[in-house]
């Protein structure tokens, strides 16, 4: 009987395509199959580093048939990277469901440092790092407000994703019901166009409404704490 293979998580570049590891475009190069969100956007990736390892698509609403033949590979001893369209795999992200279902299953996991949009514009905020949330999407609807009244009280610096469409909503609603913080709106990260905007809630807000938000969008809150900015 063979031994398992690996599942190698693999970030990929948020932009800019500099961004690849060496060790993340060695373990593509050797896999013997790269489970992608999107695999018309990662043959892009893989034609840029000359890669030629053979993809299968695995997202969301695929999941329950695709989980059982990855598994299937990895448990007849092939090694398997999986990809997202930008970032990394499992973070606010369906491979999570596909790295759970591994590791229940005894097989080796492995992940591979790379890019995350949320890190990047943290460590370029100027916001506290020192204890952070990452909350990915707000919900649209339902449980948005109660979500929002409860990390008014964390003592963090809180990380959104948001859309263009959805940005300004979501900045009336921290404003409403988290506060006037000191906030950093980061958009179109590690790209030609990459923006950081600075300033209270209320002043993005206006700012977002003399400016149609563009891109995509990161948005960091910072704690209710005047001692901790300088």
């Amino acid at each position: 009987m063979p031994e398992n293979g690996v599942l190698f998580i693999v970030p990929t570049p948020i932009g800019n395509l500099e961004d690849m590891t060496f060790r993340g475009i060695r373990v593509l190069k050797e896999s013997t199959l790269i489970a992608a969100e999107d695999t018309r956007h990662t043959k892009k990736l893989l034609m840029h580093y000359n890669i030629n390892t053979p993809t299968i698509s695995y997202f969301e609403h695929n999941r329950f048939t695709r989980i059982p033949q990855i598994l299937d590979h990895l448990m007849s001893g092939k090694n398997i990277a999986v990809v997202t369209d930008a970032g990394t795999p499992g973070i606010s992200d369906p491979a999570y469901k596909l790295i759970r279902a591994t590791i229940e299953n005894h097989i080796k996991v492995e992940s591979i440092p790379g890019a995350s949009a949320s890190v990047t514009a943290l460590s370029a905020s100027g916001l506290p790092t020192d204890r952070f949330l990452f909350e990915g999407f707000l919900p649209h609807r339902k449980g948005r407000r109660k979500k929002l009244e409860r990390l008014a009280n964390l003592e963090a610096t809180i990380i959104f994703y948001e859309s263009p469409m959805r940005l300004i909503r979501t900045l009336n609603d921290i404003l409403e019901f988290i506060g006037d913080r000191p906030a950093v709106i980061g958009r179109e990260l590690t790209k030609v166009h990459e923006e950081y905007q600075r300033g209270k809630v209320s002043e993005l807000i206006n700012y977002f409404k003399e400016n149609k938000p563009r891109g995509e969008f990161v948005v960091m809150i910072g704690k209710d704490d005047k001692n901790v900015y300088f």
